[in-house]
């Protein structure tokens, strides 16, 4: 190589790094300034976790309930990995709570308690996405932009819900699944409301969202009685979808608000409808896997009903840590 070749080709290589220089160091400096909101909002959640716990103390004194006693002591000792867990049994416990029967002020503590921590929960789970989001791009991984910092995750626990006014519709939590197999065809339901037997439509897996389970280990539950298919927790993406819609269904009027997950399964196909319950052994007609073009071309009234169009991406693996409203 002569000189000259060598010389142009350091003045290029030093023209690369003066340009991506100042990026990656500013690109570095807003993850670490990301992963410190991340532990300050977590902090914050566990303060509001810890205070709920003392309020459900002195609660359980006053009803004197051993129970949940017991579960706010276990909630305020768990270690972070378990604190999902006890926190929803916790929760569970507060749901079938008689408040009428405490002090005013005592009931009234306790709610201001249970709304800090959903506040709390949601600026938590804000950073972490925000944070993801930029982990996750392609140029910051290669370059290990994040450095040894921990990758952060969503703190999912069920919120307690509002008072209902008289003729408001129902509330219901769902986790729904988008099982993908290994050629990225997507598994669908065809099923029927049961006041309108003669309109069909496709759904995708999953289920209303039980008490005291967070929402991933309602979609692996869901997933497991509705297909036989056995998924890890962590193997779960997302959720990368909420929908929101009050509909009618059975004669019942309810606020859906379903949060959609990615999952994978590989090898056979095979899907177990054994674990089936006895409305959905009577409402549901059949199941097929979809290829995507399937979807995009379709005639057939298929929910969400942006299903076709948003699949793609999903099944290039496209997501950026946002969780997305659809319709």
């Amino acid at each position: 190589m002569s000189l000259s070749s060598w010389v142009t080709g350091l003045a290029a290589l030093l023209g690369v790094v003066a340009v991506l220089g100042p990026w990656a160091l500013a690109t570095a400096n807003r993850l670490d300034r990301l992963h410190v909101r991340t532990d300050a909002a977590w902090a914050a959640l566990d303060a509001a976790l810890g205070r709920r716990a003392v309020v459900v103390r002195v609660v359980a004194a006053v009803s004197g309930s051993k129970e949940l006693r017991g579960a706010a002591d276990r909630a305020e000792v768990a270690a972070k990995g378990d604190r999902e867990a006890v926190e929803n049994e916790l929760a569970a416990l507060l749901s079938g709570l008689d408040r009428e029967a405490l002090p005013n002020a005592l009931a009234a503590e306790l709610v201001d308690a249970e709304q800090r921590v959903v506040l709390a929960r949601r600026v938590h789970n804000d950073a972490v996405r925000d944070t993801l989001a930029l982990r996750r791009r392609r140029s910051v991984r290669w370059l290990h932009l994040a450095g040894t910092a921990p990758t952060p995750g969503y703190f999912e626990i069920v919120e307690p819900e509002p008072e209902a006014e008289p003729g408001a519709p129902r509330k219901r939590v769902a986790a729904r699944v988008l099982l993908l197999d290994e050629r990225g065809q997507l598994l669908l339901f065809e099923g029927f409301d049961p006041s309108e037997p003669g309109e069909l439509f496709w759904f995708t897996v999953g289920g209303a969202v039980e008490r005291g389970e967070d929402l991933r280990a309602a979609a692996v539950r869901e997933t497991r009685e509705e297909t036989g298919f056995e998924l890890a927790p962590e193997a779960l993406v997302g959720p990368v979808w909420v929908r929101r819609k009050v509909l009618d269904f059975g004669g019942t009027r309810t606020a859906a608000e379903e949060w959609f997950f990615v999952a994978r399964v590989d090898g056979e196909r095979a899907v177990d409808v054994s674990g089936f319950q006895e409305y959905e052994r009577d409402t549901i007609t059949r199941h097929r896997w979809w290829a995507v073009d399937e979807l995009v071309g379709t005639g057939e009234l298929v929910y969400p009903r942006q299903l076709g169009e948003l699949l793609p991406g999903v099944v290039a693996g496209e997501w950026d840590g946002t969780t997305r409203a659809i319709q």
